[in-house]
């Protein structure tokens, strides 16, 4: 029997299954997730005879039978992970390489709003999952080059050399029947891709049959040798791996785990589940304080046998009732409301936000959270950011080394298969924009600053203001600007030192 995922990325599959939870945001899963019945419960969590620390979870606890589900989720997992694509890929980073030829084949492959959104959606998932890898693909069908691909970290198992991808089997399951499953293996290593189709169980790999016994693979079996590889045309590994940040607290005592990185929900998934469990209390309270009537049964309207009785709240004459009892008569109908603890939850909620934020290395501005409604310079919103724009830095790092050597081996296997111009042995170079949206009045302020300062000349001005401009664009905005300002016309000092000396008054013509 062959364990899949083999160990110990087993383990690394099941937090990854419990921060995907998170980030989903199903009520379901979560309630299935720490309930135990995806978990892998571990003995350490029943010491001295308590129960597991996934079932103390608010999510873990069983729902009375009696009682409607009530349980609320607050999405802040998912805002997290798109917050931070959204600073990494808003705007996208430039490939840049010395070769002309190189770079304008690069730029027709990677400057693509597919290309582009690709990356922003592989961002996303890497900041949930801990990482996310990047592969190189091409159809003759599809398109006339090769392309990038992404691949999530919860359908691989990787192979490092000094923390350094060396290989790495990506699997998915393409057909499912009772017991009965079967996944494709696609094996990327130096100069070649090994595909593989298994049957198997949930948990056992299988054995090995060929590739026509499904249509998912059938493709595969005509391209590959004997030994069921496809080469690529390029010394390169044809795969890379980026992880969301590094170390990886729980894992770094795990060679085989500590490169994969940690999740930006690693650590604070209390603090998701106590938001839920503030919002859900809030809720509650909603629930509970619904205006109700307490009325005499003598209010009651019989509907008559076996039917029970009613009240009409909407009714507005009652009939006089004798009653015998007090000075009230017991006729009183009494409305019963209880007050909702609004600023309580508020508060509560508030501070549990800021803290999974803080822990996950991001500014409760970047969330739209201003501490108030005063309004703010541009510059007080960059400073209230910095603790996003250090995180995204940082994040940039990863990105920068897995894009380049990735595109790298792209040009590799398009100039084998395409005849493109390839990019030899050089790395294109990754450049993200120093911020991931910058503000334009704050680009403007800065720009009139040195030029009244006589700090930076027209281009470099120019530059500043638009990081996503080509040199041609430069160039040409440059020239317009020095037009407008009359930069050209001749210097009014030259035509007086030449008139005063009798010569032309611009030199010779």
């Amino acid at each position: 029997m062959t364990a899949w995922p083999p160990a110990p990325f087993d383990d690394a599959q099941t937090r990854m299954s419990e921060w995907n939870a998170w980030y989903t945001g199903d009520p379901d899963e979560l309630a299935a997730t720490y309930s135990g019945a995806t978990v892998r419960n571990r003995p350490s969590q029943y010491r001295g005879g308590l129960v597991g620390a996934v079932s103390r979870f608010f999510w873990g606890r069983p729902a009375p039978l009696t009682q409607r589900p009530t349980r609320l989720h607050v999405p802040l997992a998912a805002d997290i992970a798109t917050a931070s694509a959204d600073l990494l890929f808003a705007e996208p980073p430039r490939l840049l390489l010395d070769d002309t030829t190189a770079q304008q084949r690069l730029d027709e492959i990677m400057n693509t709003p597919a290309a582009h959104s690709a990356l922003l959606e592989s961002a996303e998932i890497t900041a949930a999952l801990g990482g996310g890898y990047l592969r190189v693909i091409w159809d003759q069908d599809l398109a006339e080059h090769a392309m990038l691909d992404t691949v999530d970290a919860d359908a691989a198992v990787p192979e490092w050399r000094y923390k350094q991808l060396s290989a790495v089997t990506f699997w998915s399951i393409v057909a499912e029947d009772g017991q009965q499953v079967l996944r494709h293996l696609e094996r990327h290593e130096p100069g070649r891709i090994v595909h593989q189709l298994y049957d198997g169980t949930a948990e056992d790999l299988g054995r090995p049959i060929p590739l026509t016994e499904h249509t998912a693979t059938g493709w595969a079996a005509e391209l590959v040798d004997d030994s069921s590889a496809i080469t690529t045309g390029t010394h390169r590994l044809t795969a890379a791996y980026v992880p969301n940040i590094r170390p990886s607290r729980q894992w770094r005592g795990t060679p085989d785990l500590a490169p994969l990185g940690r999740s930006d929900f690693d650590g604070i998934e209390g603090l998701f589940d106590a938001l839920d469990e503030t919002y859900s209390s809030w809720m509650r309270d909603i629930r509970l304080a619904k205006g109700r009537l307490i009325v005499p049964t003598s209010y009651l309207d019989n509907n008559g046998p076996g039917q029970g009785a009613s009240f009409d709240d909407e009714r507005e004459l009652f009939t006089t009732v004798n009653t015998l009892g007090g000075k009230d008569g017991g006729t009183q109908i009494t409305a019963n409301q209880f007050a909702i603890r609004v600023q309580e939850h508020r508060d509560t909620a508030a501070e549990l936000v800021r803290a999974a934020l803080r822990a996950a290395g991001y500014s409760p501005a970047t969330f739209g959270d201003q501490d108030g409604g005063a309004p703010v310079t541009a510059t007080e919103i960059a400073a209230r950011e910095r603790i996003s724009e250090r995180t995204r830095d940082k994040k940039a790092l990863y990105w920068a080394a897995g894009l380049s050597r990735i595109t790298a081996a792209l040009l590799d296997v398009d100039r084998a298969v395409f005849n493109g111009p390839g990019s030899g042995d050089q790395l294109p170079k990754v450049e993200f924009p120093d911020r991931a949206q910058p503000d334009p009045e704050a680009l403007a302020r800065t720009a009139q600053a040195l030029f009244a300062a006589e700090a930076a000349s027209t281009e470099v001005r120019v530059r500043m203001v638009h990081p996503d401009w080509d040199e041609p664009q430069v160039t040409a905005e440059v020239q317009r600007i020095h037009d407008e300002q009359g930069a050209n016309d001749p210097d009014p000092a030259a035509f007086l030192n030449n008139a005063a000396a009798g010569g032309e008054p611009f030199g010779e013509q």
